[in-house]
C-alpha cells in the first residue's frame, strides 16, 4: 500500500525528534512521518469540540457548514512541520491510509477548495494560525476509530503555507460518553471509491434505509460510475439501490462470500 512504502523507515511510532517542542509525543494510533517535527502540542482532560462535516463558510459573521460532529472528552492536539522532501498531500495520504488500515471509518473528507477557506480552518476550527495557507493546498478528514476505541474521533488537516512550508495537524478526541451513530457524507464515500476503487462496509450486512439512501446519493453524484456489489445480501442491496433511482445497468453482483457489503469500481 502507498502508506506502507511512504512510512518505511519509521523506527518506532514513539520516536521523538530533538527539535520537537518540550513535552510532546506522537499518538499511538498514528506513526510519525519520517523527518517530521512536532512544532505544537497540547493536552486537555476535558474539552468540547465541534468538527465540521462540510465545507466552511462565513455567512453574516457566523460559521456555516452542512453537518457537524460534536463531542466532549480528553483532547490531544499536535502539529507537525513536514520535511521539504515530501508534499503535504503525500504525508496526509500516508496518515489517512495508515488509519484506514486500522479500520478507522471516514466520516468526512475534503481536498483543496472543496474544504472552504483555509483561514477559517486555521483560526475558527483549530485555533492555530500556523495552519493558514493556500485554499488549493489543504486537506481534511474526520475519522472514527475502530473498536475498542469506537468513541474516539481523529481529525487530520494538512496545509502548505505561502512560504512553501507544509504542516499536518492532528487531533484525537476520546469522548467521555458513547458517540451517537454518525454517517459519512455522500461526497466522502464517492471520494473513497474514486481514490481506492473500493468501499468496505463490514457492518452493513443487510440493507438499512439510512445506508441505502446514503449510498444511492453517493453513486448518483457520478452517474458514469459502474460498481459491483459483494456480500451475502448483495442482491438485496442492488434492488434497494435501484428503488432509490440508481440505474440497474450500473450495478453488478460480485462475490457473495464477503463480510457485510463491499463495493468495487468497475474499470
Amino acid at each position: 500500500m502507498r502508506w506502507f512504502s511512504l512510512l518505511a523507515g519509521v523506527v518506532a511510532s514513539a520516536a521523538v525528534s530533538a527539535a520537537d517542542v518540550a513535552g510532546s509525543r506522537d499518538l499511538e494510533v498514528l506513526p510519525r512521518f519520517p523527518g517530521s517535527q512536532i512544532v505544537a502540542f497540547s493536552e486537555a482532560a476535558e474539552q468540547e469540540r465541534i468538527y465540521p462535516q462540510g465545507a466552511i463558510r462565513r455567512i453574516s459573521g457566523r460559521l456555516r457548514y452542512e453537518r457537524e460532529v460534536a463531542a466532549q472528552g480528553q483532547l490531544t492536539s499536535l502539529t507537525y512541520e513536514l520535511p521539504r522532501t515530501h508534499t503535504a498531500d503525500d504525508v496526509f495520504t500516508a496518515a489517512r491510509e495508515a488509519l484506514q488500515a486500522q479500520d478507522a471509518e471516514l466520516l468526512y473528507w475534503c481536498q483543496g477548495r472543496d474544504c472552504g477557506s483555509s483561514s477559517l480552518w486555521a483560526n475558527a476550527v483549530f485555533d492555530n494560525r500556523i495552519l493558514y495557507g493556500s485554499d488549493d493546498q489543504q486537506a481534511y478528514v474526520l475519522m472514527r476509530l475502530a473498536e475498542p476505541r469506537q468513541d474516539s474521533l481523529l481529525a487530520l488537516y494538512s496545509i502548505t503555507r505561502g512560504n512553501k512550508r507544509a504542516y499536518l495537524h492532528v487531533e484525537l478526541l476520546a469522548a467521555n460518553a458513547p458517540l451517537a451513530d454518525v454517517l459519512p457524507t455522500p461526497a466522502t464515500l464517492l471520494r473513497q471509491l474514486r481514490d481506492g476503487g473500493e468501499l468496505r462496509l463490514p457492518q452493513q450486512a443487510e440493507p438499512s434505509e439510512a445506508w441505502v439512501t446514503l449510498l444511492a446519493r453517493s453513486l448518483n453524484l457520478d452517474s458514469t460510475l459502474r460498481v459491483s456489489l459483494s456480500g451475502v445480501q448483495a442482491e438485496a442491496w442492488r434492488q434497494a439501490l435501484v428503488e432509490q433511482r440508481v440505474r440497474a445497468a450500473r450495478l453488478e453482483l460480485g462475490d457473495t462470500a464477503v463480510e457485510g457489503l463491499r463495493i468495487n469500481v468497475l474499470r
